[in-house]
């Protein structure tokens, strides 16, 4: 049977070994556990002052007993797995390291033989496509860990709610993240996300309504904001930011329209019914009603099959079909199509 040890818990071997004495010798003295370890007596006293520390040793330097291994692993465990959780999100995402490094390089310096510029951080990243931008915002998400800054005019609830990116405020709020949400004056259409911002509401998120917002603007931790390329269309993609500057711009902007914003008092419960249709998706609702495979609809609309999903995916919510066929029904119910 093979022995093992706890340096995956975090313990020396020399601080197993004297655990292990105690294990064995229940109320000996400190002092006897020289025998444990091929250490003078301070090193001895040392290491079980330490365990004594952690919790894995109890009593007197002359009648010392070791903690129960049960409640020691877990416990030690339970640390190193958190130790292990904060290390793998900092790898995750390792750019506040880096510039931390670059903000130590001298202006228009080159550093090591790597020729790293100092000015070389992406602090403005495009992202045309929308999966990409999505997947940007679930990031963000994410790795926030104080506050998130959401400015969201009506028109843009529908593609940011089909990516449940309202519901990932949720999982920010258990986390004891501040959610602060700016709304378009003026109810949501149906099925675009009011259903996401009552609950949102429920958990501690802050929801307040202002006129003429027409700019969605997404900022995490006041570090990271996300803007879209096409101020009236998102499809089009979105714009990460980083540059210290721009984000505090669009910061002061945020919190300039949340000061002259009223809370908000109530949402209508989502109803399926009428609403009106973008472009894009009347060409999608005519092609999900006549063709037999979304790729094929995909290359028809000249979109990529996961916008063209999407946009299936946004009519039956807006529709309030549970399948394609019912919302074919309905949707000719309508006279959309």
């Amino acid at each position: 049977m093979g022995t093992y040890t706890m340096s995956p818990l975090g313990l020396s071997s020399t601080e197993e070994r004297v655990y292990r004495f105690f294990l064995r010798n229940p109320g000996a003295a400190v002092g006897d556990a020289r025998t444990a370890a091929p250490m003078d007596e301070e090193g001895v006293r040392l290491a079980a002052a330490r365990l004594r520390d952690r919790g894995l040793l109890h009593g007197s330097e002359a009648r010392t007993w070791a903690t129960d291994p049960g409640v020691v692993v877990a416990r030690l465990a339970e640390e190193q797995l958190d130790a292990a959780y904060r290390t793998l999100r900092r790898l995750a995402d390792p750019r506040p390291i880096l510039r931390s490094l670059w903000r130590d390089v001298p202006a228009r310096s080159f550093a090591g033989g790597g020729g790293v510029y100092a000015g070389s951080a992406i602090a403005l990243d495009r992202l045309e496509d929308l999966g990409q931008a999505l997947a940007r915002i679930d990031r963000a998400a994410f790795h926030a860990d104080a506050e998130i800054l959401a400015a969201i005019p009506n028109r843009a609830l529908v593609p940011l709610n089909t990516a449940h990116t309202l519901s990932l405020g949720l999982n920010c709020l258990r986390r004891g993240v501040r959610v602060r949400t700016l709304l378009e004056s003026g109810a949501p259409a149906p099925g675009t996300g009011s259903e996401h911002l009552r609950q949102l509401r429920s958990h501690g998120a802050e929801v307040r309504v202002v006129e003429g917002l027409s700019e969605l603007v997404l900022v995490y931790d006041r570090r990271t904001a996300l803007v879209p390329v096409d101020a009236h269309d998102i499809d089009r993609g979105v714009l990460c930011i980083e540059e210290s500057g721009l984000v505090g711009s669009l910061v002061t902007l945020f919190e300039g329209l949340w000061a002259t914003a009223t809370d908000l008092v109530d949402l209508p419960p989502s109803k399926a019914g009428t609403g009106t249709l973008t472009g894009a998706q009347r060409t999608v609702l005519l092609l999900m009603c006549t063709t037999t495979k979304d790729e094929t609809g995909a290359r028809a609309a000249g979109m990529s099959l996961r916008t063209y999903r999407r946009h299936v995916s946004d009519l039956l919510a807006l529709l309030g079909a549970c399948s394609r066929a019912q919302a074919a029904l309905l949707a000719r119910e309508r006279g959309w199509v």
